[in-house]
């Protein structure tokens, strides 16, 4: 029987946490407005692009709300032409190829990113062909909804049972519980631990080593 593990990216796959710091200081700057500490930045990381901004900014306008995202994403693009890539936290690369192998495996993805994106960090390491299902905020409801989980069951054809969500906020472990799959939490990310085991997580891994055990018995982490 298939299995479907499906993974978040910034924080659970990538570190990208400078990155987006950054370009939320130089979205905000292009408003002339003070950015968010960057404690209260890392913690929108996982939804949406616009739902992070107005969690944010709730006291701004539409207008400035939508001239922050436009900010945001031309921040990026700075610094991609810096030639600053994101960098896959340590054991990420090995596991996810090893998972790939397993033929009762498919891969999935469901991410705040845009699936441009995503498509940038398959080429960077070279992942076009490993994962069965890519889920972004491009085309389904923002986390903590349950929609990517669902369409990632659906395109592969995986029922709930055989179905995992790892990912590193409460976001992701509310998503999961939502779409009723299993939610494993990992430490390295964006989110404590205790928001994790608060959202919902049926379990935490410290490290990718903790992450494979889990996933070899998902079975017995409990019922969703």
């Amino acid at each position: 029987m298939k299995k479907l593990v499906i993974f978040d990216c910034d924080g659970t796959l990538i570190d990208s946490q400078n990155a987006i710091v950054s370009a939320m200081t130089h979205a905000f700057a292009s408003q002339n407005l003070p950015a968010p500490p960057r404690r209260r930045t890392l913690s929108v990381v996982g939804l949406s692009l616009p739902e992070a901004i107005a969690i944010l900014t709730p006291q701004h306008s539409l207008e400035t709300q939508a001239a922050l995202i436009d900010g945001f994403r031309a921040g990026s693009k700075l610094i991609r032409g810096r030639g600053e890539s994101e960098v896959l936290y340590p054991g990420i690369s090995a596991l996810v190829s090893m998972l790939a192998s397993h033929d009762d495996v498919h891969l999935g993805i469901a991410t705040g990113k845009s699936h441009r994106g995503v498509l940038r960090l398959f080429e960077q390491q070279n992942w076009h062909e490993l994962f069965a299902t890519i889920q972004t905020a491009d085309n389904n409801p923002s986390k903590p909804h349950p929609q990517m989980i669902m369409s990632a069951m659906q395109e592969t054809g995986v029922d709930p049972a055989q179905t995992v969500m790892i990912g590193d906020s409460s976001f992701d472990m509310a998503m999961a519980r939502a779409a009723r799959v299993k939610a494993i939490g990992v430490t390295w990310g964006y989110h404590t631990t205790d928001a994790l085991n608060s959202a919902g997580a049926h379990a935490i891994a410290e490290t990718s080593a903790d992450l494979l055990t889990l996933l070899d018995n998902i079975e017995n982490l409990g019922r969703a």
